[in-house]
């Protein structure tokens, strides 16, 4: 995900507005009429509705979840990156090169001790460690790298402001 680079003022919702972001974020699948019953609207007002959120940037995108031990990466790791201190103009290459890796679940980059963190989903440690040797520890920009397993994750949906 790239940092913002607008800082946009605090976003007003009412709570029809609230209760169907609430509810795309349970499940983004449901049908309009679905979701229009849930929130108890008309389905045209629903849809004008969801229209306005994304169109206002608060909805930014619709995906689907998939599972990486199903698609054969059971390890997932989180890589602690610092760059050398004479290489920062190389952030933004050294941020564009990790994003096409199939590896790369999640990048974030940081402000603090560490400039990123790469949430990888692996076959094995031995891919980790092929990870980290051959797009990071043989990059010019890294200074540093510390690898710590995952064992559970979870992610709370979005909290809306009341």
């Amino acid at each position: 995900m790239e940092p913002s680079k607008d800082l946009r003022a605090e976003v007003v919702l009412d709570d029809v507005d609230r209760m169907i972001v609430e509810e795309l974020q349970r499940d983004g699948r449901m049908t309009n009429a679905e979701l229009a019953e849930r929130v108890g609207v008309a389905a045209s007002t629903c849809v004008a509705r969801v229209r306005g959120l994304v169109g206002r940037g608060i909805i930014t995108g619709f995906t689907a979840t998939v599972d990486p031990a199903v698609m054969g990466r059971t390890l997932q790791v989180l890589v602690s990156v610092s760059i050398r201190s004479g290489a920062r103009q190389r952030i933004s290459e050294f941020s564009d090169e990790l994003r096409t890796l199939p590896e790369v679940l999640q990048l974030f980059f940081l402000g603090g001790v560490e400039d990123f963190i790469i949430h990888l989903a692996a076959r094995d440690s031995d891919h980790v460690r092929d990870f980290v040797m051959e797009h990071l520890s043989a990059h010019p920009a890294v200074s540093s790298t510390r690898t710590s397993i995952l064992f559970s994750h979870y992610q709370n949906p979005v909290r809306l402001p009341e």
